[in-house]
């Protein structure tokens, strides 16, 4: 078993691996750029290093910096988390060269899913249900309006290798496509230094289904049933929960063994995720990708199964087969999960700043993987997420209702976030019936002010609230002066005047 493990990550993930490495005796090691000196993943770690200026290219996106660290610390293992250099084949064979264990899948688990163009064909191979579309990268844009005619208006364009909701357009008619197409690319190149851009069939009113499966050294796959993340912005997840409510247990079960296909298709080890489009009408499902990696939203999995998925990725690791067998797994009750962001809750730009006051909710089956806290400044450099409050419940109006309580009991101020956003969602009668899709925000939200969105929240509540707490500050200030400085300030006048 490791003795110290690297954790090359930051926030919210970086305290997710720290505690369960503490849980295992294993000393942890956490990284921290300019921004983040101050960092609470910094604060609960074992030991911590600077990695550099706040930019990410120029801190956790480092690899030399980071395997420098590494050995200067003695880590023997290093844990990616999610995003940055999670998937990047470059970092793990950079690890693996430098004698060090990378928690995470093999470099050619990584290639041969981290382009999409790539693992479509690997997956009809398989067996595994794709989505109509072309069968490489589309050239230029005459091209793809060629395309877009065969299979069909509306069509979606994919960077290959994109991902976090960039390089991704759906297109409605053919007026659309040469612009769209244009932007995929740059987006691609900006991106991630590739410009292929493929064509899909665009499923109408789609859920987004996920499965996470594991692997291990042992030739041992098992799935821990589905998520449903269908809940987005810009192609990003805001809410997902699971079990889902669309997916019948015939379709459930089909979907699972599809899933460990896909992965025993390619010797997967470690945490990794198939991630499906689903036709809530037709019960249909068809691949989309396959990210290599531990998801944001595993903690809504660990609930509903019981079993410490980061705990598992170490021992898979450390060469351990996998603690369970297929037929261990169950889904108990209903968990979701909210992403708490900092960012305006309407048109969801980031909003960093400095945070004021910041009351945490508790409770029964409530947990909080966060990384804020009162006085903590949210840095502009990185993703706005600062927390994910995530909660159980013997059945999903229960878990609801549960939320509606831990959303009353959240108290986030000093910039803004989503949490007023999350407490319509949860009254919303589309998710309360569990018939939303992943168009729900634009459709509901997107473009609307204030007053039209909020049911609950008058404008005006905002800036009373913010009054009374410039008030109350303001007031605890001069008590405090009068209670600490006053004395102070009284016995260097009474000194002066005894000096004179």
């Amino acid at each position: 078993m490791f003795k110290k493990v690297l954790i090359a990550n930051r926030g919210e993930i970086a305290i997710r691996v720290t505690r369960t490495l503490r849980e295992l005796g294993i000393t942890s090691v956490a990284v921290y750029s300019d921004a983040d000196r101050n960092g609470l993943h910094v604060m609960l770690a074992d030991e911590a290093y600077h990695i550099g200026p706040p930019p990410s290219k120029e801190s956790y996106l480092n690899i030399d910096k980071i395997l420098e660290v590494a050995k200067k610390a003695g880590a023997d293992a290093i844990h990616p988390g999610y995003g940055f250099l999670s998937e990047s084949p470059e970092f793990a064979r950079a690890v693996k060269a430098a004698g060090l264990t990378f928690i995470g899948p093999t470099v050619e688990n990584i290639l041969a899913m981290g382009d999409k163009l790539a693992s479509r064909d690997l997956m009809k191979k398989a067996g595994v249900p794709c989505v109509p579309g072309t069968d490489g990268a589309v050239p230029d844009a005459e091209s793809a309006i060629q395309e877009a005619k065969r299979i069909g208006y509306p069509v979606i364009l994919k960077a290959s290798a994109g991902g976090g909701g960039k390089g991704i357009r759906v297109v409605h008619d053919e007026k659309e496509l040469p612009g769209s197409f244009r932007m995929c690319q740059s987006e691609g190149l900006n991106y991630f230094k590739d410009d292929r851009v493929f064509i899909e069939r665009f499923i109408q009113n789609p859920k987004h289904i996920e499965v996470q499966v594991f692997g291990d050294t042992h030739g041992n796959v098992c799935h821990l049933y589905e998520r449903e993340c269908s809940m987005q912005r810009r192609h990003q997840k805001l809410i997902e929960e699971s079990p889902s409510v669309s997916v019948p247990p015939d379709v459930r079960e089909k979907l699972g063994a599809v899933a460990v296909q896909a992965a025993k298709s390619i010797q997967y080890v470690g945490a990794g995720t198939i991630e499906f489009i689903f036709d809530n009408k037709t019960k249909e499902f068809f691949f989309m990708e396959m990210n290599t990696r531990l998801q944001v939203e595993h903690p809504v999995t660990e609930f509903v199964t019981g079993y410490d998925l980061v705990k598992e990725q170490i021992m898979v690791a450390a060469g351990k087969p996998l603690s369970f067998k297929q037929s261990d797994v169950k889904q108990k009750g209903h968990a979701i999960e909210l992403r708490i962001c900092a960012e305006d809750p309407v048109n969801f730009t980031p909003n960093p700043g400095k945070i004021r006051k910041y009351r945490m909710p508790a409770g029964p089956f409530v947990r909080l993987d966060n990384c804020a806290y009162p006085g903590y400044e949210v840095p502009i450099y990185y993703d706005p997420m600062i927390a994910k409050l995530i909660v159980w419940g013997s059945t999903r109006e229960e878990c609801i209702q549960r939320l509606q309580r831990a959303l009353a009991e959240y108290m986030l101020t000093g910039i803004k976030s989503n949490i007023v956003l999350h407490k319509n969602i949860l009254v919303h009668p589309a998710f309360l019936e569990g018939n939303y899709t992943t168009q729900f925000i634009d459709q509901q939200i997107a473009g609307k002010k204030h007053r039209e969105l909020f049911m609950f929240v008058d404008d005006d509540i905002f800036l009373i609230s913010a009054a009374i707490e410039a008030y109350n500050n303001a007031k605890s200030r001069d008590v405090g002066d009068y209670n600490l400085a006053s004395k102070w300030k009284r016995y260097g006048r009474l000194k002066s005047m005894r000096n004179l």
